[in-house]
């Protein structure tokens, strides 16, 4: 039986918000941090031990899908949960970065972009519907609209004229969502670093109705502190009763920092990436596991952690598999980096619920930025 879409505030401690989504597929406590599955997928992981790790809700990439093996076939297998094995709330994304990022010759119109894919040269067209029909195909818990988005800097003007466009591609992307019990559509408000263009677009995207709201245009290379300046003047505009989603951040201090100032929702690569490089998030700080002085350390690589990689596993056997470049070394720094991720927003949560986020936060950024200690 599914049950309505509905995001309830449960308590808030200053701007850090304590909160519960219900949806279709189950409900998601936030603050949290969505792991991403790019296509169906996350990467290095099998799926039982994502759940296993606390997660709950994961992302699916619309742009990749798309072009491999396609909506269609997805639909017809069931939905991109089904096909992929996961019985808990899905976020499909539009698109929209993803050819900004990846795809080659791409040509923005009024009515959508045109681009080819950086698979095979082959040309697609996306508009603010076909967009949200795939991701109605691909039957994602919380679809996102088509948005424009544009790298940083960028002037005044043109971060003005992609912000009036992806609210008019929003608007597309609203009227093209199917309305189902339990199944959400977020509106992405854009304006780069500017407050007034913001403003706007938040009070715009209110106006259209959606069902959640994201943060666009972040992350993509204005720093820290430009970042959360920005989140500063854009969650006040923002509606308290509906859900906050960060887009594509970040770091664990960049997780802490956007929590402080009321966002809801979060994912990133990050975890996964870093860990099949070779790098690992603790408590302590960034680990290099391939560094050498981790040859003979018998140490997890955080005491502090329960995952199944630090109480199984030394420093040194987890250097030797990526001296030897086995995959299960890129497998285990995975599951621990989501792990740590989906351990923090925990604490985080905790944090929020007994009024003490302040002191979480002075406590974790003072130990993570000390940096992670030599073998003595």
């Amino acid at each position: 039986m599914n049950n309505k879409f509905n995001f309830k505030l449960i308590s808030q401690d200053k701007n850090a918000r304590l909160g519960n989504l219900t949806t279709a597929h189950g409900e998601i406590e936030t603050p949290i941090f969505m792991p991403v599955g790019t296509a169906a997928s996350v990467k290095a992981m099998h799926l039982k031990d994502v759940e296993a790790s606390g997660a709950q809700i994961i992302l699916a990439n619309t742009y990749h899908l798309m072009l491999r093996p396609g909506q269609k076939n997805i639909k017809e297998l069931g939905g991109v949960r089904k096909f992929m094995g996961w019985n808990k709330p899905l976020l499909t994304d539009s698109g929209g970065f993803q050819i900004m990022s990846l795809g080659k010759l791409r040509k923005i119109e009024n009515d959508g972009v045109t681009f080819k894919s950086h698979l095979d040269g082959s040309k697609y067209f996306l508009s603010p519907k076909i967009s949200t029909d795939i991701q109605n195909a691909l039957d994602a818990t919380i679809s996102m609209q088509l948005d424009e988005c544009i790298p940083f800097p960028a002037s005044y003007e043109e971060s003005e004229r992609a912000m009036k466009l992806s609210l008019e591609w929003a608007l597309k992307s609203r009227e093209a969502f199917k309305e189902r019990d339990g199944y959400g559509q977020f509106g992405i408000v854009q304006g780069s670093i500017h407050a007034d263009l913001r403003k706007v677009s938040s009070q715009k995207l209110i106006d259209i109705g959606f069902d959640g709201y994201a943060i666009g245009g972040l992350a993509v290379g204005e720093g820290q502190e430009l970042m959360f300046k920005t989140l500063d003047f854009t969650t006040n505009n923002m509606p308290v009763d509906k859900p906050r989603y960060l887009m594509g951040v970040g770091k664990p201090d960049d997780l802490i920092g956007a929590v402080k100032r009321g966002v809801d929702m979060f994912d990133c690569v990050l975890p996964t990436r870093s860990g099949r490089t070779g790098q690992a998030f603790t408590s302590m700080g960034t680990v290099n596991i391939k560094n050498a002085r981790h040859i003979l350390d018998k140490r997890p690589l955080d005491n502090n952690c329960n995952c199944h990689t630090c109480k199984n596993f030394s420093r040194a056997y987890l250097h030797h598999l990526f001296k030897a470049q086995e995959i299960l070394g890129l497998m285990l720094l995975s599951w621990h980096n989501i792990y740590f991720y989906i351990k923090l927003m925990e604490n985080i949560r905790n944090s929020i619920k007994f009024k003490e986020f302040d002191k979480f936060e002075n406590t974790f950024l003072e130990q993570y930025h000390s940096g992670d200690i030599e073998l003595i």
